[in-house]
Parts: C-alpha cells; sequence; structure tokens
C-alpha cells in the first residue's frame, strides 16, 4: 500500500520544465478601455542553434487597463518540458496575471502558463517596454498562433 501512494505521488509530480529560448513580441498602436484590451503583436521564438520560429499573438485583457500606446514591446523566457521544442510548439492559449503602468515609458509584467497541454510557461524578462500613457491590471489570455 505505501508503495501505491509512493507511486501515485511521484505520477502527480509536476514535469520538469527547462529554459528553451526566448520570445519576443511587439506591436503597435493600442488603446485600452476601463474593462479590458485586445492587443495583436507580431512574435519570434529564438532558441540557440535554430531557425527562428514566428507567431502571432492575440491578448486580451479583462480588469482595468485606460490608455493610449503607441508601441509594446514584450519578452518572456520559454520553459518547456523539452529542450528543442518543434516549430509550432509553443502555440496555444495562456492565462495568467498582468500588470504595467506608463507614462511616456514605462514597464509591467506578466507570467502565462499554458501552450500544447498546458505545458509552456512564459516568465517575463522584466521587458514590456510601453511608450505612452497607461494603467493596465487585471487578468490577461494570450492565444499564439503560427505565423511567418
Amino acid at each position: 500500500m505505501l508503495a501505491a501512494l509512493v507511486s501515485s505521488a511521484q505520477g502527480q509530480q509536476p514535469a520538469q520544465k527547462v529554459q528553451v529560448g526566448v520570445l519576443e513580441c511587439k506591436g503597435g498602436p493600442s488603446i485600452g478601455f476601463i474593462v479590458g484590451a485586445v492587443t495583436n503583436l507580431a512574435c519570434v521564438l529564438r532558441i540557440n542553434g535554430l531557425p527562428e520560429d514566428y507567431y502571432i499573438a492575440t491578448i486580451q485583457k479583462v480588469g482595468l487597463d485606460i490608455g493610449i500606446t503607441e508601441s509594446t514591446a514584450l519578452a518572456w523566457s520559454v520553459f518547456a518540458p523539452v529542450s528543442q521544442p518543434g516549430r509550432g510548439d509553443i502555440a496555444g492559449t495562456y492565462v495568467g496575471v498582468d500588470a504595467m503602468a506608463a507614462a511616456i515609458v514605462g514597464v509591467g509584467g506578466n507570467v502565462l502558463l499554458g501552450g500544447s497541454n498546458n505545458s509552456i510557461a512564459l516568465q517575463p524578462l522584466s521587458v514590456q517596454a510601453e511608450t505612452g500613457l497607461i494603467v493596465a491590471a487585471g487578468l490577461e489570455s494570450m492565444t499564439l498562433q503560427p505565423g511567418r
């Protein structure tokens, strides 16, 4: 019985994740409304020794989001259960919490979990640069689709 409990507990351990690369996203102007916002970004996954992998990100925020931005640049460290994911492997839906503020230039951050079977984690590199005037906090979801 003890062996069954230990085996069951080991089976429930989360899979170890390794940092595989960096996802960089850039976008143009956006306008935030009081209850949320939708932003589209062009993204590239950079993994040492592999060709760049392109994505289109659609970010939806629900919560306080007031202001106008001229441009957005985001970067996340990508953690996956394998050291070299294939092309398009990080596509999927991610969710997390977002907070940021900008007056001319500002910064923010968010941790997002999702992707294939919720096995990918996107952790901010403390790089979310916004130029404009904005205050935002709330829940965020991001859909990554293969792009070119």
